[in-house]
């Protein structure tokens, strides 16, 4: 038997992205989210418009996307609660939020520079996606009562850096998911993963298969730039 609920969110695990962009004064933001889904080169982020964040993305068109291995949780909670936001968002603020400048100093995270965008990359992130704002979508624009609060932000990725650690070996452009431990947020708290379950049929599928013409994009791009 099934129960019918009606619980406040509906975040049933997703791994953590710390997404950093640079703020109107040329300082370097970083906020922990976990709505995000990917197809080939391309991930759709779910923010709410009101924070910093998405703001900064749609005004400089560029963000850093890093993902966090499970190792660094204690740091990522570091900015839970925080906001680059000042004054701080009604709405935040009756969550508990506070404005921090300095995410950076407060998470203990190390900035270093991307390649292709002026937001930095996270050093300790073992994944780090260099990215470019191609659309913003608006959300429940069907309510007027959630119209225009909420984004979904289109990027595509112009930079992959990963530790060489989580590589498959053999390949120099695949990452072996026996190594890869992601943080994972679940109805807000923080789980990793366990070893794999059962063998994909899937994973049969050679990965080379799935690489898409936003690849020889990025490619493109770099080499104007150089």
């Amino acid at each position: 038997m099934h129960t019918s609920i009606e619980p406040g969110i509906l975040y049933f695990g997703t791994p953590v992205v710390l997404i950093s962009t640079i703020n109107p004064d040329g300082s370097a933001n970083l906020a922990p989210m976990s709505s995000a889904f990917w197809l080939g080169w391309r991930c759709v982020l779910g923010l709410a418009a009101m924070s910093r964040t998405p703001q900064n993305m749609i005004r400089t068109g560029e963000c850093v996307l890093n993902l966090p291995s499970a190792d660094l949780v204690s740091m990522v909670d570091r900015l839970a609660l925080t906001t680059g936001s000042d004054p701080v968002p009604e709405g935040k603020v009756r969550r508990g939020y506070w404005h921090e400048a300095d995410k950076f100093g407060r998470s203990g995270f190390t900035q270093m520079a991307s390649e292709t965008v002026l937001a930095p990359r996270v050093r300790e992130c073992p994944v780090q996606m260099e990215a470019a704002v191609e659309a913003v979508h608006g959300m429940a624009e069907d309510d007027p009562a959630q119209h225009g609060s909420r984004n979904m932000i289109e990027v595509r990725i112009k930079r992959v850096h990963v530790d060489p650690g989580i590589l498959m070996d053999g390949h120099a452009n695949r990452i072996d998911p026996d190594k890869w431990r992601p943080l994972i947020l679940s109805f807000q708290e923080f789980y990793g993963l366990s070893g794999k379950l059962h063998p994909s049929t899937l994973g049969t599928i050679p990965e080379a298969l799935y690489r898409g013409p936003d690849i020889d994009r990025a490619r493109s791009e770099i080499a104007v730039a150089h």
